[in-house]
């Protein structure tokens, strides 16, 4: 009798193999599922969980998370569960605060673009949704004054006549000036020749339906700081590299393959270790040992060095001018606060004013931790076909933010 198994001849080596790989991928979920479920009692955190390994004899676990988390989640382990768990400290993320001030007329615009910087990871101060019944307006309007980072006044001919939003342009004066807030004019319907003398001297982006998301994305940078400088091209590989937490060779090694791959999909790049030796300028024993070093970022076959996704999650703060954290933050706020947003990768990076090559290292690092659904593909420019939120991804902003 004829064996069979999945379609074709059976081979014991491919029985184990399968089952080897199934029993790795339920130990890796089940540890995932123990250690996001620890939760600081008192912030309401959950930290996040990375799985490294290929083997079971080689499964790592990376939890992320406060100081203050991390402890308890240390005060948990067992004294055996200890080795191979690495605690990485992450800062909390706080977010920009931006202080919206418009007139009553002008309330569908200003409505819209309080909305839009909110599914942006902006914290907006909007007097419609900060007022409750019996609340003080001065004192309202005093508490968000004092805590904005940016001071946002949405200007058309009414509004200029309105005293409310003078004295308010006042006071985010008064907060530019002291370096304590940006004061940044926003025009709907009215030409710079007619700002007020004091705001002349400013750049004033024009915000209105006609370019609302190009605007609006436009704005959302400029408030994360982001530099629409041009990258600077390649240059040799440095000798002074940045603290990676890795190996000097083992950055060089990252930064040679993030400076050349266009997708950050898995195998873009690829480099033989021959390639690798030359380009950094160290034996090729030394690139071996980089390589075993960040293991779980490359594929290694045939002499040939493959980078995976999460070499690009791990590695672009350094070298590239986004934080694919940062970036994750961002998408996960989108897909929070706007349960519509769409779920295509292409419009959500076009949203964002982002190309593929940045999409997919953010994609990378919410996959990677199991912060949104998992819909990857092979065939495709994108590292996943669908960006869906999960419970994972709530729980994710909230720890972080």
């Amino acid at each position: 009798m004829d064996l069979t198994y999945n379609g074709r001849p059976f081979r014991a080596q491919d029985f184990t193999d399968d089952f080897e790989r199934t029993v790795l991928r339920e130990v890796a979920d089940e540890l995932h599922r123990r250690f996001s479920s620890i939760r600081h009692p008192e912030t309401g955190e959950f930290p996040t969980v990375v799985i490294h390994g290929d083997r079971l004899d080689d499964l790592r676990v990376s939890i992320e998370g406060s100081t203050e988390l991390l402890a308890i989640v240390n005060e948990r382990l067992a004294p055996e569960d200890r080795e191979g768990i690495d605690l990485k400290e992450v800062e909390p993320h706080v977010p920009p605060k931006a202080f919206l001030s418009y007139s009553f007329d002008d309330r569908s615009i200003a409505e819209r673009v309080a909305r839009t910087l909110t599914a942006n990871g902006i914290d907006v101060w909007w007097a419609e949704w900060e007022m409750k019944a019996g609340d003080s307006l001065r004192q309202k309007i005093d508490d968000g004054l004092s805590g904005c980072t940016h001071f946002l006044v949405l200007l058309t001919h009414e509004a200029l006549k309105k005293p409310w939003v003078n004295q308010e342009m006042d006071a985010g004066l008064v907060r530019r000036i002291s370096g304590q807030a940006r004061f940044i004019a926003l025009r709907n319907g009215l030409s710079a020749s007619e700002l007020p003398p004091l705001l002349s001297g400013m750049l004033s982006p024009v915000i209105d339906d006609a370019n609302f998301d190009a605007s609006i994305r436009d704005l959302v940078n400029d408030i994360y700081g982001l530099s629409r400088k041009p990258l600077l091209g390649r240059g040799p590989l440095a000798t002074e590299l940045p603290s990676t937490g890795y190996s000097k060779v083992a950055t060089s090694i990252a930064k040679a393959m993030i400076e050349q791959s266009g997708t950050a999909l898995f195998g873009d790049p690829q480099k033989s270790v021959e390639e690798l030796s030359l380009a950094i300028g160290v034996s090729g024993e030394d690139i071996e040992d980089a390589l075993h070093e960040i293991r779980d970022m490359v594929t290694v076959t045939q002499g040939q060095v493959l980078a995976k996704s999460c070499l690009f999650a791990a590695f672009d703060k350094h070298f590239m001018p986004w934080s694919p954290e940062d970036d994750a933050l961002r998408i996960a706020a989108g897909l929070v606060n706007d349960p519509s947003a769409t779920s295509d990768p292409s419009a959500v990076a076009e949203r964002y004013g982002w190309d593929r090559r940045r999409m997919n290292a953010a994609l990378s690092y919410l996959l990677d931790r199991k912060l949104i659904a998992d819909y990857q593909t092979l065939a495709n420019d994108w590292l996943c076909v669908r960006v869906v939120r999960t419970d994972e991804t709530r729980r994710f902003l909230r720890s972080r933010s």
